[in-house]
């Protein structure tokens, strides 16, 4: 691992100089983009600014981490910072200089940017309160851990198609939508997993083939082998649009995938690839002080809490990781876990430092409708296409002067294009961005998702029933909750008890 870390460092030089070309106008946006991304930046939507990903494996940032992350958005004055739903940080904005700082900066601190974007293994997820839930079948970040170093190993060794994106689930509730990733470890009652592969979210999005049950967790690394060397085996190289895991699976249908990725599976057993894990358990005392919340959950170590902590569209103030930092530096064992709903959960506290934490993250969403999800949106993105973060204030400001109550209306999902950032496919309702003509005259519009789950179990991608001009969203919010509210109810019941009294309301909206 020295060595490729060693090689990751002296590649830090290849990327300095290409930024320099492409700055001064000496390299095209297309041709940066694809060398960029494998350092996990890219340049932002009108080619002035840079943004860089942050690998965090598993959402992790623990406190030395958290200390660079805002040592460095105050050393650089860095204006925009937004979580995104791969459990990663995105710094906006930058300058030339900035973006080639900061990057030899964040692998002094430990936190290796490369592959964040690009054909590579991408951050690894795992569910950000594995560890400390109650209820969950096993602690999984230590597995996470693992196979993230491993997938680094990859990075020099290989050319992949496109991007590959693991993730580790805790429980049923499959946050990290592991059952429809490229390589998904569902845990199980039993201490072991059931392994999905070849799902994936976007265009043309397909749930995972279950290829094996009870996998002992020694042995991830032999599957996360088997499924580099499918890709390599079975992706498309010639289509760009074709190249992700999901279309094996669309080609060779799920039983010939299947069939595929377990040959490679007997080849990957001849190497020694067994894992020795050393848990680490939570050794914290309670102080007796019992806490409780809508942004408080209780530990399944005795008297710990962690709280969570969502800013408005996964965008914090920059300042807001300075103010984090110095409330947990002295709170021992406390640690910082991105969650994939662009949240914060701030574990591992006593009651009396999750009443300081609340205080600290006091301008967190207030309801579960604040609590939606938004990519970074077109004024960003380059190829993004509707501007999500402004749709969902707009919609936010709208229904903010009717005070309903929590659960009238539920955690919507909003991505700018047809890429899946925002997870828009598995919302409850999800919108992604596009074009409407209406009258000859192009309109900004979205296309409106309904009753998507991630649920293990109950998973399924929610159906496209119109597209809805973005102006009109907040008027169709507003009048959604109105019909909820009367009836005294949640959006969950109310739409449970009868799906077509949403059909009537949206009817009115969609073209």
């Amino acid at each position: 691992m020295e060595q490729l870390l060693q090689e990751f460092k002296n590649d830090l030089t290849d990327f300095r100089e290409m930024t320099k070309k492409f700055y001064a106008g000496e390299v095209s946006q297309k041709d940066y983009k694809g060398f960029s991304g494998g350092f996990g930046s890219y340049a932002q939507r009108g080619g002035k600014v840079s943004m860089l990903r942050l690998r965090l494996p598993g959402g992790r940032l623990p406190k030395e981490k958290l200390k660079f992350v805002a040592d460095i958005i105050a050393q650089y004055q860095v204006k925009r910072v937004h979580f995104t739903t791969c459990q990663t940080i995105q710094l906006h904005d930058l300058s030339e200089r900035d973006v080639c700082e900061i990057m030899e900066k964040a692998f002094d601190a430990g936190i290796i940017t490369r592959g964040g974007g690009g054909d590579f293994p991408r951050n690894v997820m795992a569910s950000p309160l594995s560890g400390v839930e109650r209820g969950e079948c096993f602690d999984v970040m230590p597995y996470a851990m693992a196979a993230s170093d491993y997938l680094l190993g990859f990075i020099k060794k290989v050319k992949l198609p496109r991007k590959l994106k693991v993730g580790f689930s805790n429980s049923p509730a499959n946050e990290t939508h592991v059952t429809f990733r490229d390589l998904g470890f569902a845990a199980r009652e039993d201490g072991t997993f059931d392994v999905y592969s070849a799902g994936g979210l976007g265009n043309n999005p397909l749930m995972g083939v279950k290829v094996a049950e009870q996998v002992q967790p020694s042995e991830i690394l032999y599957y996360i082998k088997a499924m580099v060397d499918t890709f390599l085996a079975h992706g498309n190289y010639e289509s760009r649009a074709k190249s992700r895991t999901r279309y094996m699976q669309a080609e060779l249908g799920a039983e010939g995938y299947k069939a595929a990725f377990l040959e490679m599976l007997e080849k990957a057993r001849e190497e020694d690839l067994k894992l020795a894990v050393q848990e680490t358990p939570v050794e914290k005392s309670a102080d007796g002080t019992r806490v409780s919340g809508n942004r408080i959950i209780a530990q399944k170590q005795n008297g710990l809490y962690a709280v969570r902590y969502h800013p408005v569209g996964g965008v914090p103030r920059p300042e807001k990781f300075a103010e984090l930092y110095a409330a947990v530096e002295s709170m021992e064992e406390a640690e910082l876990r991105i969650g994939p709903d662009e949240e914060i959960y701030i574990i591992n506290l006593t009651g009396e430092e999750a009443e300081k934490i609340l205080a600290v993250t006091s301008d967190s969403a207030r309801n579960l409708f604040e609590t939606s999800v938004a990519c970074i949106g077109s004024t960003v993105c380059q190829i993004g296409l509707r501007d999500s973060q402004g749709a969902l204030k707009a919609v936010l400001d709208e229904v903010e002067k009717y005070h309903f109550r929590d659960g009238v209306l539920p955690r919507i999902h909003i991505s700018g294009c047809t890429s899946s950032c925002g997870t828009h496919q598995i919302g409850t309702l999800g919108f992604h961005g596009g074009v409407k003509r209406i009258d000859g005259a192009a309109e900004p519009a979205f296309t409106f998702h309904v009753n998507g789950s991630d649920t293990e179990g109950r998973e399924r991608f929610g159906e496209q029933w119109g597209m809805m001009l973005q102006k009109d969203m907040p008027a169709f919010f507003a009048e959604l909750g109105q019909a909820v509210e009367a009836e005294q109810s949640t959006y969950e019941k109310w739409f449970a008890s009868d799906p077509e009294k949403l059909r009537k309301i949206a009817e009115k909206y969609l073209h």
